[in-house]
């Protein structure tokens, strides 16, 4: 069950990037990989914004980003990511199909977040197992929402470096 978001950008900024790269390629790595750090932390900040708490907030608290791979003269480019290693990331972002929960969980998410007794957690958190046993859950779309929501801020952020490429290059850095 993985789902991958991907933001390009425009061909235009594309063909200049590439032929920097020929021609400059520590400069383009350099704006490249700056400007990916940069679209990294604001995707992070934002997803980080709009993942439900649960109880505990773990999940937020776990979202991070990472850059992998590097541009490089042979034309690869850097890539990175942002995401949380907890395994139950995914079934928040995408929904379940119908399944019985573990009560234990519930229980803890009904006390911190319903304010339910500890007393009548135990019911409570079973008729939301049974509902979610009916129906699933809804994904929360935290990271592919956020992606769609600043995929523009990004390709702004990227086709900002382009520019800072060439007005390197003008300046006579090598």
């Amino acid at each position: 069950m993985s789902e991958t978001s991907r933001i390009e950008l425009d061909t235009t900024a594309m063909k200049e990037y590439a032929r920097f790269l020929k021609q400059a390629p520590r400069i383009a790595h350099e704006e490249l990989e700056a400007g990916l750090e940069e679209s990294l932390a604001l995707l992070e900040r934002e997803v980080k914004d709009a993942t439900p708490t649960g109880a505990h907030g773990l999940l937020r608290g776990s979202v991070t980003h990472a850059l992998m791979g590097e541009a490089i003269a042979d034309g690869r480019g850097v890539a990175g990511r942002v995401f949380s290693p907890l395994n139950y990331a995914a079934p928040v972002e995408l929904g379940t199909k119908p399944h019985f929960p573990p009560i234990a969980p519930l229980r803890d998410w009904v006390e911190k977040k319903l304010g339910v007794p500890e007393h009548k957690s135990a019911s409570v958190a079973f008729l939301i197992a049974r509902k979610i046993a009916r129906t699933g859950t809804k994904g929360a779309r935290m990271f592919t929402g956020t992606l769609d929501k600043q995929a523009g801020q990004v390709n702004a952020i990227l086709a900002k470096r382009v520019a800072r490429i060439a007005a390197r290059l003008q300046a006579g850095e090598k």
